[in-house]
């Protein structure tokens, strides 16, 4: 065994899931709001890498839970990043576009000022200074708008009222790139196998699918390529009130990924095609 995946059940893990060398982690083996038994689980293991893809994702109800959050997505993540650090083994934290602020419109880099809106991204964030913190070989991965075929994400909601309505409104303010989870799962990997060798590649990264859309224009396409006969009305976010704030500026600068591990970015297009293929829905 070759990796090992903190999750089992979410839409990154479940992918990776279908990798050769990797064990996914069910929470009754490392329960992620003890972190001591997520340290246990990796010493047990013994693996050349770890890839950390489970996380508390209820960005609304982190604003009721923000400890909860604060122990999954930070305090957890750091003891695991500190476990490999001691074993010498890279640790790959997958974080989210919320840490930034949501400003301007430019896509954001690795190195430009966080300023998370939201208990989720102010816990995400946190996880990340962790891992950094921990001074071992490792790669922070900020994504975006994960969908898949998996679980609950955006794409399946749309296919949901799509059946039910003729008129649907959507978001239309918020620009990001949607980012298939299979897609995200193989960059992890390559990332994970990266640093074993080269553990000097080691830093933060952004990976999101292209081109970037709101979520309008992502509800547009879904129905579009499901054949389904949905309008889709353009709304702002104040029409659309969340306990959390989101970000309208979603978009991330993927660009470091290419010459340091041969990535580039994918296209949600074919991405939603082969979603949609897998539900059945083409």
């Amino acid at each position: 065994m070759t990796l090992l995946v903190f999750g089992q059940s979410g839409q990154v893990a479940r992918e990776l899931a279908g990798f050769p060398d990797v064990l996914c982690l069910p929470r009754a083996e490392a329960d992620l709001t003890a972190p001591e038994a997520c340290d246990a689980a990796i010493r047990r293991y013994g693996p050349r890498a770890v890839i950390n893809a489970a996380a508390y994702t209820a960005v609304d109800r982190a604003e009721s839970e923000p400890a909860l959050a604060h122990l999954i997505n930070a305090a957890t993540p750091g003891t695991m990043a500190r476990t490999c650090a001691d074993m010498g083994i890279p640790f790959v934290q997958i974080s989210t576009d919320y840490v930034f602020d949501g400003s301007g419109t430019a896509p954001w880099s690795p190195e430009d000022p966080t300023g998370p809106l939201n208990a989720y991204g102010r816990s995400k964030l946190a996880g990340e200074r962790q891992v950094m913190a921990a001074s071992g070989p490792h790669a922070v991965l900020r994504t975006s708008w994960v969908v898949s075929a998996h679980g609950s994400n955006f794409v399946k909601t749309m296919l949901r009222l799509g059946k039910s309505r003729d008129r649907i409104s959507v978001v239309a303010d918020q620009i990001g790139g949607p980012t298939p989870a299979r897609a995200i799962a193989a960059a992890c990997v390559r990332i994970a196998e990266t640093l074993i060798t080269e553990p000097e590649k080691s830093g933060i990264y952004h990976f999101a699918g292209s081109p970037d859309t709101s979520w309008a224009g992502f509800a547009r396409e879904t129905f579009a390529q499901a054949g389904m006969v949905c309008e889709v009305v353009d709304i702002p976010t104040t029409d659309y009130p969340t306990p959390a704030v989101r970000p309208l500026n979603s978009r991330l600068d993927c660009s470091l990924l290419e010459p340091v591990f041969g990535l580039s970015r994918p296209d949600w297009r074919q991405g939603l095609h082969d979603i949609l293929h897998d539900l059945g829905e083409i």
